[in-house]
């Protein structure tokens, strides 16, 4: 038989906070009477995380790679071995017979730690609502401190603060993607967009519509082309702000800043190409046109103040170099 709920964790040289994460989770399962599975996929960490979790957590289904795929891959390549198998390009599945799949799967980060009534109060939750397709948890800091944990889909406006935040009232309003916090305080489910992919759990019927994570996205926006698609099949999204989970931020990206910069901006143009009007990829690109300028001189400014290195101000050149060619190549220039 399949469990309730199949926890998919992808990893990147983040060991200790991987091994928090899993007690966390198995701390939160024996609060439940969930039955489970947890899938860790290692993509190629160099730093013991894939013994540790043989060590430590024998119970897990470990697949460890031999290198980096990106976190939409290794999350689809633990869905297939639960079970789930696809098609063509758009990842849609196969008509051919699978086994029983779990009633949901929820994705993971490593940096994560679950409250022990989190997994049972979104599954709970899905239960309740047969027509939500997806749900998050609420975020918080590491310090217990408030944190976005869910967001509207992409707009013009988004990309313009994203290099001219203005003002933080704005940069923490609706015209930015963020819900009001008094819906958090609230403690009741309220419908989103999409939640931070950190915590995102799926229904099996809305996987088995929509197929699964594209693939084409390395890192960054995956969970936001999910949900564009899940919403378009005409499934709800919410927020369950009951369910709590600790969310150290960036600490497997932020072991490359400038690179994932450039990861950032490089799944943000696919999204783009693939769900937006040209006129909409028209006007993002002359917004991150004139960002880039900005980030530039910005940059140039530091290293002359003497606040990075000439080291950094290089890497960072770069990373906005090639955000700037990604502009153009996707133009068709």
């Amino acid at each position: 038989m399949k469990p309730d709920l199949s926890i998919i964790i992808v990893s990147f040289n983040t060991r200790q906070l991987l091994k928090e994460c899993l007690d966390s989770v198995y701390a939160s399962l024996a609060e439940s009477t969930l039955t489970s599975e947890v899938i860790v996929v290692d993509n190629a960490s160099r730093d013991g995380s894939a013994a540790m979790v043989r060590r430590h957590f024998p119970q897990v289904r470990l697949i460890a790679n031999e290198d980096n795929r990106g976190f939409a891959a290794a999350n689809t390549q633990a869905l297939r071995a639960i079970g789930y198998e696809t098609g063509h390009r758009e990842y849609p599945l196969s008509p051919t017979p699978h086994p029983p799949l779990p009633k949901y799967v929820i994705l993971l980060n490593p940096d994560t730690l679950v409250g022990k009534s989190a997994l049972a109060t979104l599954v709970r939750f899905m239960d309740e609502n047969p027509q939500a397709g997806a749900c998050g948890a609420r975020l918080l800091h590491s310090d217990g401190s408030f944190q976005h944990s869910a967001f509207a889909f992409p707009t013009l406006f988004q990309v313009f603060l994203d290099f001219f935040p203005i003002n933080y009232r704005l940069t923490d309003s609706r015209l930015n993607g963020r819900y009001p916090r008094y819906l958090y305080q609230a403690s009741e489910p309220f419908p989103i967009d999409h939640p931070l992919g950190a915590a995102l759990m799926v229904r099996r019927e809305a996987i088995e519509q929509v197929g699964l994570l594209d693939e084409r996205f390395f890192i960054y926006c995956e969970e936001i082309d999910w949900c564009l698609r899940i919403k378009a099949a005409g499934w709800g999204i919410w927020c369950v702000p009951e369910a709590e989970i600790v969310h150290h931020v960036a600490r497997s990206t932020g072991q490359f800043r400038d690179e994932m910069f450039a990861a950032l901006w490089k799944s943000r143009y696919q999204l783009f190409e693939k769900h937006y009007s040209r006129l909409f990829q028209w006007m993002a690109r002359r917004i991150v046109r004139l960002g880039l300028w900005t980030e530039v001189e910005r940059a140039r400014a530091a290293a002359r103040r003497r606040e990075i290195t000439e080291s950094e101000l290089t890497s960072r050149l770069t990373a906005y170099r090639r955000v700037a060619e990604m502009g153009q190549r996707s133009k068709g220039e």
